[in-house]
């Protein structure tokens, strides 16, 4: 794990000099790993949505749902086990919580973005009629940055230990 994360971080602090006056090296780490699993997480969506999930209504597991609710399942049971890694072993590597913790809160701040999600998207393209791609991808931007604040501040935090 730690040749990977190795890599990993060498990869992304490569391209960090130009942006070193304007951000944090954390920061930087979480703009890079985020969008990149948020660009992943949009690649499978499209995909899903455009050549898997072919019509209106798919059922899973008895139960009926619209293809873009289907490709959100898809993109999300990908990108969330790679979000969770990324920010606890890449990003926040500095966090002294139980790393059960940072699952729970992990898990419950993407919980909370699902419900967000979910709602934001059938707004956009239920009741709206916006194309489902572009807003997807304008959702995953809107709540990245909601939770980049809820991961650095709450998810991932440390703990200053008492003396």
């Amino acid at each position: 794990m730690h040749r990977v994360r190795d890599f990993i971080l060498s990869f992304i602090d490569f391209f960090y000099p130009p942006f070193r006056r304007l951000i944090g090296i954390q920061t930087f780490r979480y703009a890079f790993c985020g969008g990149s699993n948020a660009l992943l997480n949009l690649l499978v969506f499209s995909a899903s949505y455009n050549f898997l999930f072919t019509d209106k209504v798919i059922y899973v597991l008895g139960f009926a749902i619209s293809r873009y609710i289907a490709a959100y399942l898809l993109a999300l049971s990908i990108s969330f086990p790679i979000g969770f890694c990324l920010n606890k072993y890449v990003v926040f590597q500095s966090s002294n919580l139980l790393g059960r913790v940072q699952f729970i809160r992990y898990a419950s701040l993407t919980v909370t973005n699902i419900f967000l999600d979910y709602f934001l998207l059938h707004l956009l393209v239920g009741y709206f009629k916006f194309w489902a791609t572009p807003s997807q991808a304008f959702i995953i931007v809107l709540l990245s940055l909601f939770s980049y604040f809820c991961q650095t501040y709450f998810s991932f935090k440390t703990v200053k230990k008492e003396a």
